[in-house]
């Protein structure tokens, strides 16, 4: 069931791209073979900057660029973006409002051998909360691909998460995209699913489990977490009265804190979050069997399904 890894999708649709917009400049840290920014790098070698392990230069390199007139797209690990370049990130992309693009590699806990100092599982709580960033966690290879000219074609700091791995395929074409506005995948009556990033496809699974049961699930994805769309989650508040989250990501600062804050805010609802719990993860053989360990299994959604539809009949 699964397809080509997110990061070869993103890296291919990079140099596409670049074939089009003579102003794009890719910069890497000695990752390219790893984030794959080194297809980009072997079509155009003289817009192509590698500045070695140094994440806070490359984005203050990547800043200067882009006052020079061109789109830098930064390529690197989350886990190492989101801490070590997060002061550069806040005081020279988001303060300064440069049009840098963040390409966030091995997100989540894809980078799965290397264990809890490569997992990014706070990523999104950091980049969601500095002013201007806009926040975007692509479900699959087709539509990691298809985000790049979009984002390029955003004036302002983009993050944008990408998982190492392979993904559960959850589009069969070219999505229709659109920055700020959530997609409905599935509909339902009973309660909604909500997933960003990898636990789409992993939802998709749950829903149907869901319906073996009887139970009728919405599923949406939220591939856009800042700026969020509280109209489309207000609205399956509203509907169905149940909802559960799924990120692969902490509990505490991502997808289910987005929610919680939207709900709060204007539609109280039932919420179960599936997520990371408040851990480190530890390093696994196999990135579905650790994603399972996490927390993060079809199952784990199916009984978060089932504790809020419990919470929903009191």
């Amino acid at each position: 069931m699964a397809e080509i890894a997110m990061r070869a999708a993103y890296g291919q649709a990079l140099a596409e791209y670049g074939a089009l917009n003579l102003q794009v400049v890719a910069l890497d840290v000695d990752t390219s073979a790893s984030t794959l920014s080194n297809i980009f790098a072997r079509r155009f070698p003289e817009r192509f900057f590698n500045i070695g392990i140094a994440e806070p230069c490359m984005v203050d390199v990547a800043a200067g660029l882009a006052l020079g007139g061109f789109l830098p797209f930064v390529n690197g690990f989350a886990s190492i973006l989101s801490l070590r370049a997060l002061e550069q990130i806040r005081t020279c992309i988001c303060y300064a409002r440069t049009n840098v693009k963040i390409a966030a590699s091995y997100a989540g806990v894809s980078d799965f051998k290397d264990g809890a100092t490569h997992y990014a599982i706070t990523d999104l709580a950091n980049l969601r909360a500095l002013p201007g960033m806009t926040v975007i966690v692509p479900a699959d290879a087709s539509e990691a691909a298809a985000w790049v000219p979009i984002i390029g074609e955003y004036d302002g700091p983009v993050y944008f998460r990408i998982s190492r791995a392979e993904t559960l395929p959850v589009h069969t074409a070219d999505p229709p995209l659109q920055i700020g506005k959530g997609r409905s995948l599935r509909s339902g009556r009973d309660l909604t699913l909500v997933a960003t990033g990898s636990m789409v496809g992993r939802c998709v699974l749950a829903a149907d489990q869901l319906a073996s049961q009887g139970i009728d699930a919405r599923l949406l994805e939220f591939h856009t977490l800042k700026p969020f769309d509280k109209e489309l989650l207000l609205q399956a508040a509203e509907e169905t009265g149940a909802l559960v989250s799924a990120e692969e990501h902490s509990i505490i600062g991502g997808l289910g804190s987005a929610m919680a804050e939207a709900l709060a805010e204007g539609c109280p609802t039932p919420l179960e979050r599936v997520g990371i719990r408040d851990r480190f993860c530890p390093t696994g053989r196999d990135l579905d069997k650790l994603m399972d360990a996490c927390g993060l299994s079809i199952m784990e959604v199916v009984a978060a399904a089932q504790r809020v539809l419990a919470r929903k009949k009191k």
